[in-house]
């Protein structure tokens, strides 16, 4: 154990293998889903796990494909552990702790693309406890993609979501449902009275969500 910690203890390093096992592929994805970290240290850190025998590198056209080898795969069941444990027993979130562009990074690798209309699809979150800069995002799904925009897309919204961020956090970890949301007024959603009953039918909620918790048991 004290080998494989020498290797998994370092900051950042799990959650880069986390990013490797929810499907991020390249740099740039690995960069999004893991925002505080720096490019240099990213690099860092991958080139250790590749020397580990952990991921390799592919090429793909003009780009590098970072993949988990065997050893990194056998990793899935730690990660999804440690995800587990610490929604089950650290259940507060801090302020410091909550970033939109996380949660719709991680709300864009769980749309349910059979359930969204056959056009492209503009989802936009107002997040109204966040400062204005970063108040605003948008997720344009088209069939079997979806990407997570900080500025204008430039194609109207579909339907506009108006939550804080606490709440709709809350609600991705299962801790709050969409009904109870939408009853309370803690959740908007603004658009064809269609869409809008269909949204939340458009995302699955974390993996993490149905984890059981004491808070909840007692």
């Amino acid at each position: 154990m004290a080998k494989a910690m020498e290797l998994l203890d370092e900051r950042w390093t799990l959650l880069i293998v986390r990013e490797l096992v929810t499907g991020s592929r390249h740099f740039n994805e690995l960069r999004r889903g893991v925002p505080r970290m720096s490019p240099s240290l990213l690099s860092n850190r991958l080139n250790r796990l590749e020397r580990a025998g952990v991921l390799e590198r592919r090429p793909d056209g003009n780009r590098v494909l970072y993949l988990l080898t065997q050893a990194g795969q056998e990793l899935r069941p730690v990660i999804e552990a440690l995800g587990a444990w610490g929604i089950r027993w650290i259940p507060e979130l801090g302020d410091e702790d909550l970033d939109p562009q996380l949660l719709l990074w991680d709300m864009h690798r769980n749309v349910d693309h059979d359930a969204l209309p056959e056009q492209r699809t503009v989802v936009q979150f107002s997040f109204t406890d966040v400062a204005a800069h970063t108040r605003d995002w948008w997720l344009v799904i088209t069939r079997g993609d979806a990407d997570v925009c900080d500025d204008d897309p430039g194609h109207p919204p579909t339907v506009k979501v108006t939550v804080g961020l606490r709440r709709m956090t809350e609600i991705w970890r299962g801790d709050l449902t969409w009904p109870d949301a939408l009853r309370s007024g803690a959740v908007e959603v603004h658009g064809p009275e269609a869409l809008r009953r269909e949204m939340p039918r458009w995302f699955r909620l974390s993996s993490f969500a149905q984890v059981p918790r004491p808070h909840r048991e007692s």
